[in-house]
């Protein structure tokens, strides 16, 4: 149908393979809470994420079948996932209304083919590339001696509004990034998550 709006992406696989792709996607966010994939693929793995998460914090025994049957279990490690995803995961986006994850773009992996990159990550994780980038951001200011801009306050709010003593950690991670004296936030925001 040309010109039609599509329900989802098929990325260019059947049905079986896009469903098992998904899932392989899925499982790894909440295996390592970011994941580096092509941005289509990024985006359709956002949404069935968001689905699991929000089964997850229903915690009722449909939910936990529902989210079994979307995640794989490894066989070096069974049933790794679930209490992860029914205990720490699901504490941690209680009070969230909605948004767990989020989609930032990035440089293309392969130089061959140039496809768009994307990062998928959970929020408010210990992996919160915002989080860093913020933090990085607000010593830069304090180094220099500028006031921070409409911009980096909006994202100091957004980035410690529904974390947990989040604006402790903010403060602590700030402290710490002016401690490395790193004038670039991308670079200094890279070596604290490094030294994480």
């Amino acid at each position: 149908m040309a010109g039609g709006h599509m329900k989802y992406r098929q990325l260019s696989r059947t049905s079986a393979h896009r469903q098992a792709l998904l899932r392989n996607l899925v499982t790894s966010l909440i295996k390592n809470e970011a994941i580096h994939t092509t941005w289509p693929k990024a985006k359709e793995a956002q949404r069935l994420a968001e689905k699991l998460i929000t089964h997850a914090k229903k915690n009722d025994e449909v939910a936990r079948r529902k989210a079994q049957a979307i995640l794989y279990e490894d066989l070096q490690t069974p049933h790794e996932l679930m209490p992860k995803l029914f205990g720490e995961i699901r504490e941690r986006y209680l009070n969230r209304p909605g948004g767990y994850t989020r989609v930032l773009r990035t440089e293309p992996k392969n130089r061959a083919d140039q496809a768009p990159s994307a990062i998928l990550e959970l929020v408010d994780g210990p992996k919160d590339m915002r989080f860093y980038m913020t933090a990085a951001t607000v010593a830069r200011d304090r180094r220099l001696g500028k006031p921070h801009t409409d911009l980096t306050l909006k994202n100091i709010e957004k980035v410690t509004r529904y974390r947990q003593n989040g604006k402790e950690e903010f403060e602590k991670l700030v402290e710490k990034i002016y401690q490395m004296n790193l004038c670039d936030p991308i670079a200094a925001a890279t070596a604290a998550v490094a030294s994480e």
